[in-house]
């Protein structure tokens, strides 16, 4: 019966996906790959669940934001899709939470794309309720797992994953200016060396439009 409740959500988010979602997830991707490629990001670096402790910033940002719904859900599925290693920062690290907050709250981000991750917190709680009786935050790390899992499985949720893995990049390798990349933990693991001279936050690309 579970399976089936699952099923019908997950065909109804399938129907769901904006038009052109998937085009614009592709231009994106392929940024991603030609910074692989470039040997930005290293080649070795694996996106998968696993079990680990989330760094804590002792912040009240962590406090009042990430505690809070939507943020609580966002920040679990990145922590669990990029999470810290005894060698690798972690979503919580970069600051991927707050930096995914900045871009959704930017003019320029397409508005569909907006709605589209915004909604996925609903989708993704419905479907951990329907496996676990529980929304996902609440989740140990192998039921996190079985919902992601889940998900992946249909376009929509493929989709969602897929643009939340590409703004934990994006966090990663971001000049700090724009809220991810905290201290440029990025920057250090990934042994990378930014242009001269970096923006100051009255002069973000945004704001020079």
């Amino acid at each position: 019966m579970r399976k089936e409740l699952t099923k019908r959500a997950l065909r109804q988010w399938d129907s769901s996906v904006p038009e052109g979602l998937q085009e614009r997830i592709e231009i994106k991707q392929s940024r991603r790959n030609f910074l692989k490629t470039a040997g930005i990001i290293p080649a070795a670096l694996i996106l998968s669940a696993c079990d680990n402790t989330s760094s804590s910033k002792g912040s009240s940002y962590k406090t009042n934001i990430l505690l809070q719904a939507p943020w609580n859900t966002f920040s679990a599925v990145q922590n669990h899709l990029f999470p810290k290693d005894n060698e690798s920062p972690g979503a919580d690290d970069i600051n991927a939470t707050s930096y995914l907050r900045s871009v959704l709250a930017l003019p320029g981000t397409d508005e569909e794309d907006k709605k589209f991750i915004r909604d996925g917190v609903g989708w993704i709680n419905d479907i951990s309720q329907k496996m676990f009786n529980k929304d996902f935050y609440l989740l140990n790390n192998q039921y996190k797992e079985d919902v992601l899992q889940r998900i992946a499985s249909s376009s929509a949720g493929e989709s969602w994953l897929s643009l939340l893995l590409l703004y934990i990049f994006e966090a990663l390798i971001v000049d700090p200016v724009y809220g991810g990349n905290t201290n440029k933990v990025g920057w250090q693991w990934l042994e990378h060396i930014p242009g001269f001279p970096m923006p100051p936050e009255n002069k973000r690309y945004y704001l020079l439009r």
